[in-house]
């Protein structure tokens, strides 16, 4: 018999992956101050921020779908563990190199809230489905806004090694709370790993919702990426604000997030081809306004609040397609959706860097532009597909 999904454990689950998920952003204001530590340029310390969401990606391919195999309390244990001596690890770096492989393993073992969506939506009812997704969701998300304005009010006050040093202390109270409230989920695939694996590519072939849904979210993060990784140098070089104005730009888009659970809900009741429609030309706004507003802060905050919200609605919509079907496989197709997004996040860090050592804000907000573009072309190509 199915176990229910109590209010208290849904909020514990959504207050986990933001505070989980925030590790992966801690770095992006503080880039300055370690390029400055270490004494290289920008778009060097940008490897940083990359090596984190390269991190991430490949646990989303090795580790999420054990999901679907391995129970979530034998996950935990060894996932924490990592992470935890990862963090540590950061904080005491002594060369970039170091704090870029240490970074890898953060976002290798920060992919934790990517078992808790599947597991809200196997938890929950059709009815209430949405709706749980929405939470923990709207939880990653302030997550992902709040991890950059801590993080750049403590490294400006107290060094950006001390962010990390607390991330240690949070992760391993969460840990503790966790074991004590979570609910065991035993899966019922018997096949091995190898087995398990083999079947995300038999999923990735025969899902063509999957796959669009992985391409629409490649495209949108890549963009958001880029925004965020350079945001702190423009910052810096057209305005003289340090990491904790940069960071403080992540309370602009707490308000989106705390929308996600009313675009659960909507998603049940509108057309997805619409919502995914009207996210999309909010990322394009939210680009127009980013070119002409390097030297602008009020552009730069309607910018920044309409860019998330649009990425938030289409990320949501996208979930809430790929768990329709497959209910025995969430985790999987979980898995293929995710690392494209991050994928994409990835590679929208590392042009996101590029851009903004040729071109300037410029360059990023075409490349931003550009991306958008391509995701509208894509769902007006492919939206006959989508349910």
């Amino acid at each position: 018999m199915k176990q229910k999904l109590s209010n208290s454990v849904l909020y514990l689950m959504s207050a986990s992956a933001g505070l989980i998920v925030a590790n992966l952003y801690y770095n992006q204001p503080l880039l300055g101050q370690i390029a400055a530590t270490f004494g290289v340029k920008e778009s060097a310390v940008s490897s940083v921020a990359l090596a984190t969401q390269l991190g991430y990606a490949f646990a989303l391919l090795f580790i999420i779908p054990l999901g679907d195999k391995v129970s979530n309390t034998k996950i935990l244990r060894v996932d924490f563990f990592v992470m935890i001596l990862s963090l540590l690890a950061a904080a005491t770096s002594r060369s970039l190199l170091l704090l870029i492989v240490s970074s890898f393993f953060i976002g290798f073992t920060s992919v934790i809230p990517q078992l808790f969506v599947p597991m809200a939506a196997m938890l929950s009812d059709v009815k209430g489905r949405g709706r749980a997704i929405g939470i923990v969701m709207s939880g990653l998300l302030i997550g992902i806004l709040g991890s950059r304005v801590l993080s750049g009010l403590v490294g400006e006050q107290f060094g950006w090694r001390t962010v990390y040093y607390g991330a240690a202390v949070i992760m391993g109270a969460l840990f503790i709370l966790l074991k004590l409230k979570l609910p065991k989920i035993n899966p019922q695939y018997e096949g091995s790993y190898g087995s398990l694996m083999k079947s995300i590519w038999f999923y990735f072939k025969t899902e063509p919702l999957v796959r669009l849904a992985a391409l629409r979210g490649a495209l949108a993060f890549a963009g958001v990426s880029a925004f965020w990784t350079t945001l702190v140098f423009l910052m810096q070089d057209s305005f003289g604000y340090g990491s904790g104005v940069a960071g403080a730009f992540g309370l602009l888009g707490v308000a989106g997030a705390l929308a996600a659970t009313v675009v659960g809900k909507i998603n049940d009741k509108v057309s997805k081809n619409k919502i995914i429609l009207f996210a999309v030309m909010l990322l394009i706004i939210s680009w127009g306004i980013f070119l002409v507003s390097a030297h602008s802060i009020i552009g730069l905050i309607a910018g920044a609040v309409l860019v998330d919200l649009g990425m938030q609605a289409l990320h949501i919509t996208n979930q809430n397609i790929i768990f329709s079907k497959n209910p025995d496989a969430r985790n999987r197709v979980n898995t293929i959706y995710m690392v494209g997004f991050f994928i994409g996040g990835a590679l929208g860090t590392l042009m996101g860097g590029i851009a903004w050592e040729y071109f300037g804000w410029t360059g990023v907000s075409g490349l931003g532009m550009g991306l958008s573009i391509a995701i509208l072309i894509v769902h007006l190509l492919a939206k006959n597909k989508i349910d």
